[in-house]
C-alpha cells in the first residue's frame, strides 16, 4: 500500500460531518467507554464487557472483572450481532442515536469515514484501535 499526502483538503474530505448512514454504529464491534459512562450504558439497555479470559470468566464474576478493568480504562459497550448498536434507530433512510446527548466520549469523537474505505485506504484495517 502506497502512502498518501495528507493536505488539508484531503482531510476534509476524509473526516467529514455524519452522513447518518449507520455505517460506524453496526461496523465496531466495541467502543471504549469512561469510568462513569460504564453505569450509564447499562441503565440504559447497553451491553458492558471487558477483555477477558475464559480462565477469568470462570474464576470471577463478571461484576468484579468489570470493576477491576474499569480501574485499567478497559472496560467497552459491546454489540453482540451484526445489528450494531443497540442505541441505532432508522428512521426512513437515516440512522439517528436514541442517547445521541449522553453518547459516550468516544462516539462523540468520532467522525465520518472512519469505518469506509477511504479511512482504511489510508490506516488499514485496524482502524477499531483509534477509537477512544
Amino acid at each position: 500500500m502506497g502512502k498518501i499526502e495528507l493536505d488539508d483538503v484531503v482531510l476534509k474530505t476524509i473526516l467529514q460531518d455524519c452522513r447518518q448512514c449507520g455505517t460506524c454504529c453496526k461496523k465496531y464491534k466495541k467502543v471504549l467507554l469512561q469510568g462513569d459512562e460504564v453505569a450509564y450504558i447499562k441503565k440504559m439497555g447497553g451491553h458492558v464487557g471487558v477483555d477477558a479470559t475464559l480462565k477469568e470468566l470462570r474464576e470471577k464474576p463478571l461484576a468484579q472483572l468489570i470493576e477491576e478493568n474499569k480501574e485499567k480504562g478497559r472496560v467497552y459497550m459491546i454489540h453482540p450481532d451484526d445489528k450494531g448498536c443497540v442505541f441505532l434507530e432508522q428512521r426512513n433512510d437515516l440512522y439517528f442515536c436514541k442517547i445521541y446527548h449522553y453518547r459516550p466520549l468516544s462516539c462523540q469523537g468520532f467522525r465520518c469515514n472512519l469505518a469506509d474505505e477511504s479511512f482504511l485506504t489510508l490506516f488499514g484495517d485496524n482502524a477499531i484501535s483509534l477509537l477512544g
